[in-house]
């Protein structure tokens, strides 16, 4: 090769090695063929990720007080891992090979795929050449820790896994739930303690490091919400105005109200994010499929549309309940962990003259045995003798012993004991009959700050839900009511 020609070679790649470090997109677009045979299809969400991605690099490459960390929810098959957690701490690296990075995800094998994919960019021809300066350490240079000459390193671990000893400039986290571990709540609780307990600690600095998430959403207390609520609660501890903490980029593959931010909806092609990889025909097989993880996973809402069991749109919510009615039952579905665990409900049941049926009051928390009893017998004293009450018994002598104990608590009062049994106990069979009335438009609440997490915890019954106990609640004073109903019927019909 002549002179000239090496240093036209030479030029060509110390331009190239200008424009990608300059640009995490154009790096993307150039290394796209050292790891991935298919050509470079372009699209719009691509670029926009990149520079998301690159402005939040930025601030840590100056050593700049730290702003917000970053969630992003977008489907499968929108290179979201090549982007994210394949790409990127490749191109962090030519900015500043001393930088460190923390990879993970639910499995430790789907993030050693994903370090190991990043070496390969690293040690291709390309990347040496337009990166001669950095090179990975012979004596570090394992599949799950693998560190260059300037002493940065990317480490890759498991959601839940020890990451005892390392700390990081960028803690990246590619789908922390296994898609079908996401109704599990030990996995849930796994997968949230990690990431608000253990990862934050791994931070260089707390001041300047931010944490990436990258997830399809699977779960309504999922890390993503976990994040968003942590911020929200932080947020209100600091100044009037203070923004929150946490960037949320939400792209679904269908136009609906869940992008953010809004203003991303008008990138839609069609109603679609990406008409050529991800177009309806594709996503109408899944839909099929699998309507709930479509929903999560390509809508990015744990919740189908018209949510499960429960269609809460149809719930009317009324300042002002009636003056008369027919019948009321106050029934308890009883736990007795304070703090933790299951809630005790007492669902407060009308129907009205007009055999409209309301929930009228909701006593709610998570109580020890003493506490809860005390709480039964004051809201027996708020209602008064004409409410009946209502107690579930649990399986078990246990179960009866408690039963038995409230309403010895309960004296002078109207008290009822329900034993849930046969084909139809279980909580899903038990709410059907209440579930049809709500779907039917005839169930009202009563306004109050209780009517959100009512309404939320129907919405997700029967799907990933976290808590049963006022759906139970609700559905037993309810079943008591029409049971009643059909009694006081046959009497009058045999009257007559």
């Amino acid at each position: 090769m002549t002179d000239f020609n090496i240093k036209a070679s030479l030029d060509e790649y110390d331009l190239i090695a200008s424009i990608t470090r300059d640009s995490f997109y154009e790096f993307v677009v150039e290394f796209w063929d050292t790891i991935i045979a298919e050509p470079f299809v372009d699209n719009w969400h691509i670029k926009y990720l990149c520079d998301e991605l690159q402005v939040l690099a930025e601030r840590v490459f100056n050593w700049q007080p730290f702003l917000y960390d970053l969630i992003i929810n977008i489907s499968p098959g929108s290179t979201k891992s090549t982007i994210c957690s394949i790409m990127f701490p490749a191109w962090i690296w030519t900015r500043n090979a001393s930088y460190r990075i923390i990879g993970a995800s639910y499995s430790a094998h789907i993030q050693l795929s994903l370090a190991l994919r990043g070496r390969d960019i690293i040690k291709s021809e390309k990347y040496k050449k337009c990166f001669p300066h950095i090179s990975l350490r012979k004596d570090q240079d394992s599949k799950t820790y693998f560190m260059n000459n300037f002493g940065g390193y990317r480490y890759s671990v498991g959601v839940g896994g020890s990451v005892t000893g390392m700390h990081g400039h960028f803690l990246i986290v590619d789908d922390p739930l296994d898609p079908n571990a996401a109704v599990s709540e030990a996995e849930l609780l796994k997968s949230n303690t990690w990431m608000t307990d253990t990862l934050p600690s791994r931070k260089v600095n707390k001041t300047i490091v931010p944490i990436i998430l990258i997830m399809q959403r699977l779960h309504q207390k999922d890390c993503t919400a976990e994040m968003l609520n942590q911020a929200i609660d932080v947020q209100k501890s600091e100044p009037e105005g203070s923004p929150l903490r946490v960037k949320h980029i939400c792209i679904p593959a269908v136009l609906t109200d869940n992008v953010n931010p809004p203003e991303l909806k008008e990138y839609y092609k069609g109603g679609l994010m990406d008409p050529v990889l991800l177009p309806f025909s594709i996503l109408n097989k899944y839909k099929v499929v699998s309507p709930y993880s479509y929903s999560g996973q390509y809508e990015q809402s744990p919740l189908p549309p018209g949510g499960f069991i429960f269609k809460t749109e149809k719930l009317i919510v009324a300042e002002d309940e009636p003056q008369k009615w027919k019948r009321n039952v106050r029934y308890w579905d009883k736990a007795g962990t304070a703090g933790g665990g299951a809630f005790t409900v007492g669902a407060l049941i009308g129907q009205d003259m007009n055999d409209r049926f309301w929930v009228r009051d909701i006593q709610r928390g998570q109580w020890d045995s003493f506490t809860r009893e005390t709480k039964i017998r004051q809201t027996a004293e708020m209602d008064g003798i004409n409410i009946e009450i209502g107690i579930e018994q649990e399986p078990g002598s246990g179960g009866k012993d408690s039963a038995e104990n409230t309403v010895k608590n309960l004296r002078g009062f109207n008290v009822f004991i329900d034993k849930p049994s046969g084909s139809d106990s279980s909580k899903e069979a038990r709410a059907m009959p209440f579930a049809a009335q709500v779907n039917g438009g005839n169930v009202y609440l009563v306004k109050s700050d209780w009517n959100r997490n009512y309404i939320n915890e129907l919405s997700y019954f029967g799907g990933p839900a976290q808590y049963k106990d006022q759906v139970d609640a609700s559905s037993g004073g309810f079943n008591r009511i029409n049971k009643q109903a059909v009694r006081v019927g046959a009497l009058f019909r045999r009257s007559g």
